[in-house]
């Protein structure tokens, strides 16, 4: 189903290669009650710094913390004053750059995920969305600063790559600024 943990070297590199490469990496978080985990089918890119939609545009504050590194942690942040959301932080540490995950399909633990999204109608709609996605994985402020690259409760694994014929490409989405660059990825179904 999946591979080993994707190592710090993945994600020392562009957030946007980054970003597409890892649509068909697995997310997966492991508590005292087994594993939750889905296929990533969906990521944005947050260059750094310099791109005015990146958290990292304001400097390191004690939300944007983990942002800056080092490679390979988890981001985890509170938005709208109700929603987790995850990301995986690229580049070097101290850049604050960081790929947003953003849709999953759930692979392990659908049970468990089913009760944490009751209104979900659909097994596809349970991570259909970054909010969502957290909330079925059980991912929050705890996990901000987790090693995604193993010896943490949550990881992202080495999965089935996706062909470039199967990538569809476009503008990032629930942002105001640079809304134009083309930096969101999605596995075509």
């Amino acid at each position: 189903m999946f591979g080993a943990p994707l190592p710090a070297g993945f994600y020392d590199r562009d957030p946007a290669v980054v970003a597409r490469e890892l649509l068909g990496a697995v997310l997966r978080h492991e508590d005292e009650l087994g594993a939750v985990s889905g296929r990533i089918v969906e990521t944005e890119a947050y260059l750094g710094p310099h791109d005015p939609a990146s958290h990292s545009a304001v400097g390191r504050t004690a939300r944007t913390w983990h942002m800056f590194g080092p490679p390979g942690v988890a981001y985890v942040y509170f938005v709208y004053g109700m929603h987790w959301c995850v990301n995986a932080v690229t580049r070097e540490e101290g850049y604050g750059s960081a790929v947003l995950i953003r849709a999953l399909e759930p692979l392990e633990g659908i049970e468990r995920m089913r009760a944490r999204r009751p209104k979900a109608r659909r097994d596809a709609q349970l991570c259909d969305g970054p909010a969502k996605l957290c909330a079925a994985l059980g991912i929050d402020r705890t996990l901000d600063g987790a090693v995604l690259t193993g010896g943490s409760a949550l990881t992202i694994h080495a999965g089935a790559p996706v062909p470039d014929d199967r990538v569809v490409v476009g503008p990032r989405v629930g942002i105001s600024k640079a809304v134009e660059w083309q930096l969101r990825f999605i596995k075509a179904k």
